[in-house]
């Protein structure tokens, strides 16, 4: 497969790109920024120095014109780029036959009214949004295999919905109830571009977008019941945290919420069920989700943890994961350690 990653510069575009150069069924042809980026004709590997002498592609200007020259030549397209510059160019792709993998928010939300007001852009492709499969790898196998265009989901929404779908997919949830979904993530998340509101200096545990956050629709929307989100900030450079609480339906037993994570992720080689609650060192810089639950059944409530180095399950790593069910392998097929690792 003849794959371009657009969006090479970044933090999730370095992660996407040294798993697929690794990849036995990978040509990786083109590595590109936009069009304005001082990283225009560097190397990767002069941004990405841990990649010296492994990756050392140069960066690429996207145009209109590089569009027009490369599109033929291409099996698949990732974007870790800008919301709107993948709304802008994702249909492109697909209507020349190449599969995109979006990274980007642009065509997560079915509902294209939502965009304004949690992006920022009015949305005018109602036609890719309705055909864009979501790309909760785990949940959603059949569908991405199938597809054209996949949504990759956000990092707080895979461990949030990692944690949850096991008992709202059973109908294990007490109908009506608001589910709250608190999260918490290092500053790799926002990103590669310098910022006094993610310097290290400045950065202390807090909260933030409380009520507004442009995941809380997007966790909503594919756990089909209503979530609070309530997003935080920490201090270190990687991996996140979700911790969901979920009140139960009357008559809701320890003995099924168990048995409703045991029958989602007991064949998962990439969900993990420790059986003490998680934490972040143990998945930071690897592709897994690691989930832990307890039933309270006086209160009538489970709470669930789940962590993931927010880079790779929770965009890189999940983006590989559907790439591979498109081509018809097993969703971690390179992504582990031993057996089909590269």
């Amino acid at each position: 497969m003849k794959v371009a990653v657009i969006g090479a510069s970044g933090y999730v575009g370095a992660e996407l790109i040294g798993l697929l150069i690794q990849h036995p069924k990978v040509e990786l042809t083109h590595l590109l920024v936009s069009e304005n980026s001082d990283s225009c004709g560097l190397h990767f590997s002069e941004l990405h120095a841990r990649w010296l002498g492994i990756c050392d592609v140069p960066l690429q200007s996207f145009s209109q014109a590089w569009f027009e020259q490369s599109v033929d030549q291409l099996d698949a397209v990732f974007f870790a780029t800008p919301h709107e510059f993948s709304a802008q160019w994702g249909a492109s792709f697909v209507a020349k036959g190449v599969k995109v993998f979006d990274l980007s928010g642009a065509f997560r939300l079915k509902d294209a009214t939502q965009y304004p007001t949690f992006y920022g852009f009015s949305h005018g492709d109602g036609k890719a949004l309705a055909s864009a499969v979501y790309g909760l790898a785990e949940w959603n196998a059949q569908q991405i295999a199938d597809a054209n265009l996949v949504a990759v989901p956000g990092c707080y929404p895979t461990a949030s919905l990692t944690a949850l779908k096991p008992l709202v997919s059973n109908n294990l949830h007490l109908p009506g109830a608001v589910i709250s979904v608190n999260g918490i993530s290092g500053v790799s998340g926002a990103g590669r571009k310098a910022s006094l509101a993610t310097s290290f200096n400045e950065v202390s545990l807090s909260p933030y977008n409380i009520l507004v956050h442009r995941h809380q629709p997007e966790i909503s929307q594919e756990a089909s019941t209503q979530v609070i989100f309530n997003p935080h900030l920490a201090p270190y450079k990687r991996g996140l945290m979700a911790t969901v609480t979920v009140p139960l339906a009357e008559g809701v037993t320890a003995a099924q919420v168990d048995d409703a994570f045991n029958q989602a992720y007991c064949d998962s080689a990439i969900v993990r069920m420790p059986k003490a609650w998680p934490k972040i060192d143990n998945v930071a810089f690897s592709p897994f989700a690691d989930v832990h639950w307890q039933t309270d059944e006086k209160l009538g409530v489970t709470v669930i943890s789940c962590a993931i180095d927010n880079l790779l399950k929770g965009a890189a790593s999940q983006a590989v994961q559907c790439f591979n069910l498109v081509i018809g392998e097993d969703s971690h097929f390179t992504l582990l350690p031993g057996g089909q690792h590269v």
